[in-house]
């Protein structure tokens, strides 16, 4: 009789361990490709924050400004953070004292931003000199967006300061200058004090 409960408890056993095998062979295939597509989802992300090891320091230069002008456009300020300096200094067009620190400007940003939708800033003419570990571009942009519920439009130029620090390009001066800002239609220019300032 105890032969018949141990080849019972074997058979129980063997039925369990099958189970576990064919469960583990249906969903191993799924798994795996769920695990696969993670990093390649994770490594496609991480990959779209840097340029390719192939662009020349001019281009990689390039790509910062614009991810940067991107971020400042949609509000997003972890990719913003990743293009300045912790002790960066901004300048813009307004006769107000520099800005020094990103935490300084961070708090000004925000307070920017939330005056604004339909943010768009259109970036032309770059020039980018790279001498070192130290950079400069200068560009032209283009601004619209609506602020405090109004249409707003401008342009200007800025010139950028880079500095290559852990092998990454980092911005630690902006120099803006608004050349204009004008309500649609209308012709009249808008005392500059009285625009955001831009990146």
């Amino acid at each position: 009789m105890r032969i018949h409960q141990d080849k019972k408890t074997i058979h129980r056993f063997g039925l369990i361990l099958l189970a576990i095998l064919v469960s583990l062979a249906f969903n191993s295939p799924a798994m795996a490709q769920k695990e696969k597509k993670k990093k390649k989802d994770a490594t496609a992300a991480s990959e779209s924050d840097k340029p390719a090891a192939s662009l020349n320091e001019e281009q990689q230069i390039d790509f910062l400004v614009a991810q940067m002008l991107g971020a400042w456009q949609l509000g997003d300020i972890e990719k913003l953070h990743k293009a300045y300096g912790e002790d960066v200094s901004l300048v813009n067009g307004g006769w107000a004292a520099p800005i020094i620190g990103w935490t300084n400007y961070l708090s000004i940003y925000q307070q920017q931003i939330a005056r604004m939708q339909k943010v768009r800033m259109d970036r032309f003419n770059t020039f980018i000199k790279v001498n070192g570990t130290v950079a400069w571009a200068c560009y032209q942009w283009e601004f619209e967006a609506v602020v405090d519920g109004a249409p707003s439009a401008s342009w200007g130029q800025t010139t950028l300061v880079l500095e290559k620090r852990e092998n990454h390009w980092v911005i630690v001066h902006n120099h803006t200058s608004q050349v204009q800002n004008l309500t649609p239609g209308s012709g009249n220019s808008v005392p500059v004090n009285q625009a955001p300032a831009k990146p």
